[in-house]
């Protein structure tokens, strides 16, 4: 593995802004050889989406590329005419963006789409593109894909459209794949697959993989080479093995200390002070200098060059010059917890404690109206008979794939969506039964943070505005006065500046306008917070100013969070417990400790072996939990898992198992433990 496919060299480009140009990438180096994946790490604004549109040259209007070489092959794609760089693009390299929904035509259907590549690049017309299509579709785990072809783009999942952009990239079968963020929409299990899949297509067809992403995990899986960037340049390069055991640039080691896990459950997790600096000037200094605990009078007047650390390491670090940091778990780095702390038990007397939310039998039922006279034939069973318990100032996570309904879950509570059926007592009143008037005075004491919360706040509406909202119209403040020192109050808890107020939406970054939106649920002052992806799509660094402020409001303010993820590593760090749920039902739940350290059910146990880790770094395979999510318009008989079941058995297919009790905190529904208690 080592010839070269794509050689990087002194790749500079640059943005031109309404007051300053922008150097976005500052000489950037990579050499890419055939077969290997390699990978870019960073925060946000850090250029590695801007090196990935550098090399096929799809920049904004804006940009240009000022400097550099970019070769494929010998040929130098930046001297290419645009007609013959349109043949590069798809057939040689092909590109996963990372926001499907804005990538997909939303008025073509996915099977015009997809045969749109097959035609340019494979000269596939009529019923052999379909048929290839509808391969590609299959090949990437899109359920019942002759139905997908003829759908567009808004009628699909966010994790549907992603595969549907997998299957486009590697329709012109590419020697290189830019894949930008290419599972961040996706479930743990999904990703496994997708993941899994494009390792085997590498290994089938010698495809090399430029991998841009945030998450240590997937890098630790996949990458046989990485490199972090930082401030538009590449900072640290090293092969896996030597990346992951003794990482040396301190911003490569921050960006581990950042990491959330079950060892560092009981302290605060590592951050990154400031912001990425401004890349409008010339840098005269390490660029990482004034955020850097271990900077030094040189690092603040002189630019650092690559420090060669042997075996294909490199650091531009003048600290490593003279000394290298210990290897991760010496005792010493950045990133290692408490070792070995536990996860908080389930048999607390916190978690006996009177609930303040209780959710007894919640369905929630979605009619399916067809023909002339809008008339139900059938019934989407989102949630379909729910049973939750959540304390004060406890941390509920609610887990399981895209489409189980743990999002409706969430608004039923609230009461966003109406439960079809079932109970919801919050601090004994049943909300369920209350309409209009006497719902909105309680609305004060349940509030949502949602996933993306650019567009959960209003561009419109400076964030004293958006704050003082709420406030206004639930009666929690009763004058301007008091409403303003509310707003300066509420901005001070989430670590926002007072100036903050006067600003709008778009002039923050995406972990400050998360810091927004929590600022806006605090607003009220509510005593349960229901939390639906809150730090999806944040960096490592601001995903945890984010759960350190989550846990540290939970600790003033006694609040409890419902917490709706699929990142098991916030679970372990920030929950008490845990709810599995799977196509509108909770499987298993029970403490943390005993859920995540030893699940019982089946799909508990494949969810957990889903998830790539750190310490796993180099094992060859994924743990894959085979087949789809059901269609909860019709779900199987007997247990909904059982089809995707590697222990079904034929009584599994008879009737939905009772919850059995393996302790007084900790229920699982399957006939597995149903047969060893009653054989016991």
């Amino acid at each position: 593995m080592t010839e070269s496919v794509l050689r990087v060299e002194g790749l500079k480009t640059e943005l031109e802004g309404s007051g300053a140009t922008v150097r976005a990438i500052d000489g950037v180096e990579l050499d890419l050889r055939r077969g290997e994946t390699f990978a870019i790490v960073g925060e946000s604004g850090c250029g590695k989406s801007m090196t990935a549109l550098s090399i096929l040259r799809l920049l904004p209007e804006t940009g240009r590329i000022v400097a550099g070489s970019v070769a494929m092959e010998g040929t130098e794609l930046l001297s290419l005419p645009e007609a013959a760089m349109r043949g590069v693009r798809g057939r040689r390299i092909a590109m996963i963006f990372q926001e499907p929904a804005t990538s997909l035509n939303p008025v073509l259907t996915v099977g015009t789409q997809v045969a749109e590549v097959l035609m340019r690049h494979a000269g596939l017309r009529g019923e052999a593109a379909r048929r290839r299509a509808l391969d590609l579709l299959d090949a990437v785990g899109v359920p019942d894909p002759a139905r997908r072809l003829g759908e567009f783009p808004f009628q699909l999942s966010g994790g549907l459209k992603q595969r549907v952009m997998i299957a486009m990239a590697l329709a012109g079968e590419p020697d290189l794949l830019i894949a930008d963020e290419p599972t961040t929409a996706l479930d743990v299990t999904i990703q496994a697959q997708v993941l899994d899949l494009l390792r085997a297509l590498q290994r089938e067809r010698g495809m090399s993989i430029l991998l841009i992403t945030h998450d240590l995990g997937i890098v630790a899986r996949m990458a046989h080479r990485v490199a972090v960037m930082y401030a538009g340049q590449i900072v640290e390069m090293a092969e896996r093995g030597r990346f992951f055991s003794a990482p040396q640039h301190p911003y490569t080691l921050k960006l581990f200390a950042a990491l959330p896990g079950a060892g560092k459950r009981g302290g605060q997790l590592a951050v990154i002070p400031g912001q990425v600096p401004p890349l409008t000037g010339e840098f005269a200094a390490c660029r990482f200098a004034e955020r850097c605990e271990f900077a030094f009078d040189r690092c603040r007047s002189a630019t650092p060059a690559w420090a060669a650390l042997g075996e294909g390491h490199e650091v531009r670090c003048f600290l490593r010059e003279t000394r290298r940091a210990e290897p991760l778990g010496s005792g010493r780095a950045p990133s290692a917890g408490p070792a070995g702390a536990p996860l908080a038990s389930g048999e607390s007397g916190a978690a006996r404690a009177k609930p303040l939310l209780a959710v007894r039998d919640m369905k929630v039922h979605f009619p399916i109206r067809r023909g002339l006279l809008r008339r139900t034939v059938g019934h989407v069973r989102a949630v379909d008979g729910v049973r939750l318990d959540l304390a004060a100032g406890r941390t509920l996570a609610l887990v399981g794939e895209s489409g189980c309904g743990k999002t409706t879950v969430g608004k039923a509570i609230l009461q966003l969506v109406r439960p079809s059926a079932g109970a919801v007592s919050f601090e004994g009143v049943e909300l369920t039964a209350l309409r209009g008037e006497a719902l909105r005075k309680r609305r004060n004491e349940f509030q949502i943070i949602f996933q993306d919360p650019y567009a959960s706040l209003n561009p419109r509406m400076r964030v004293a505005d958006a704050l003082g909202e709420g406030m206004m119209a639930l009666g929690t403040e009763t004058d301007h006065v008091a409403v303003e020192r509310r707003i300066d109050e509420l901005l001070a808890q989430v670590g926002l500046p007072r100036e903050a107020k006067y600003r709008y939406p778009h002039e923050f970054s995406g972990g400050q306008r998360q810091r927004i939106a929590i600022a806006r649920a605090l607003a009220v002052r509510p005593k349960l917070i229901v939390c639906d992806e809150p730090t999806s799509a944040l960096d490592v660094s601001v995903q945890a100013q984010i759960l350190n402020l989550l846990k540290s409001l939970q600790r003033e303010l006694g609040l409890a969070y419902l917490f709706i993820t699929h990142n098991i590593a916030v679970v372990e760090y920030l929950a008490h417990d845990v709810a599995v749920m799977y196509l509108g039902r909770i499987v298993e739940a029970g403490g943390a400790e005993e859920v995540l350290r030893s699940p019982k059910h089946p799909y508990t146990q494949a969810l957990l072996a889903a998830v790539p880790r750190i310490e796993a770094a180099g094992e060859e395979e994924f743990a894959r939990l085979e087949g789809e999510l059901p269609s909860p318009v019709n779900p199987p008989a007997g247990c909904h898992f059982h089809p995707r079941c590697p222990s079904a058995t034929a009584k599994c297919r008879e009737a939905y198992p009772e919850a059995v009790r393996l302790s007084p905190t900790h229920a699982v529904n399957c006939i597995l433990y149903r047969e060893q208690t009653n054989g016991g």
